[in-house]
């Protein structure tokens, strides 16, 4: 797949672009870039124009080496859908992704159409204050290399970990601490004053059933938050559902966004 590049204002954002029909842009976790989304892809591109792509700090995006916050991810987005030729968008994001997403339908209702948020946590709420083990992760994540073992399964069930042993490199093959990552930790812990209850977008709430980064039931407990939204728990699926269980995701994701191409 070529890579595309798109000038945002002061961005260069990379992204990829597979499908045709209605606009779904997928945004990526905190410490991911849009390569998290390389197994959903091929599901969703069958019913929809979807449009991958790495935030600032992330992946092949370039942008000014400055501290940014949450806003500034949703003014992006927002610039980055009009730029695509859009007027707006389905939108899914996963973990931190969510929050991106969520920032996104508060702050420009009118770019986003449905929403799919996966596996997060609602704004404004601190996820220290939602998840009693964030900590922990947090000290994992900072034991990097030689935790790599013990956070991999934070984020993939120990039996997918068996079927798929390469992951465990991702967090292995970690790079030492950079000034990115470091702008990156600081946007990922930024916020807004408004909060969850206030979108208006249609909603959709997939978790995984044994997610130990972010517990399903801070996930699914949005749904009785957003006005209308639906919820889903995913049997026996950890943290990365696009990764981990690619086809049962998009499954949903189709029947919630495109009802009529779910049944064809």
């Amino acid at each position: 797949m070529t890579t595309h590049f798109l000038q945002v204002g002061e961005v260069r954002i990379a992204y990829d672009r597979e499908g045709e029909g209605p606009p779904l842009v997928l945004m990526h976790g905190a410490e991911a870039s849009r390569q998290m989304f390389a197994a959903l892809v091929p599901h969703l591109s069958r019913h929809f124009t979807v449009i991958a792509y790495d935030q600032r700090d992330c992946g092949e995006t370039e942008a000014p080496e400055h501290a940014c916050t949450l806003s500034d991810l949703a003014d992006d987005a927002q610039r980055f859908i009009g730029a695509l030729g859009f007027k707006r968008a389905h939108v899914f994001g996963s973990s931190f992704g969510g929050r991106v997403a969520q920032a996104l339908a508060l702050l420009y209702p009118r770019a986003v159409d449905h929403l799919v948020l996966g596996s997060t946590w609602p704004l404004p709420r601190p996820i220290e204050e939602l998840c009693p083990d964030a900590r922990r992760l947090a000290e994992l994540r900072r034991g990097l290399p030689g935790t790599a073992e013990e956070l991999a399964t934070w984020f993939f069930p120990e039996s997918f970990l068996k079927q798929r042993p390469e992951l465990r490199r991702i967090f292995a093959n970690a790079r030492p601490e950079s000034a990115r990552s470091a702008r990156r930790l600081a946007t990922v812990q930024t916020s807004l004053e408004c909060g969850v209850a206030d979108i208006v977008a249609p909603t959709l709430l997939p978790a995984g059933e044994l997610d130990r980064v972010v517990p399903p039931s801070v996930t699914l407990a949005m749904a009785a938050r957003i006005r209308g939204a639906d919820a889903v728990l995913m049997p026996a699926v950890g943290h990365v559902t696009a990764l981990q269980a690619p086809e049962v995701l998009a499954r949903h994701m189709v029947r919630f966004l495109d009802p009529a191409g779910a049944i064809a």
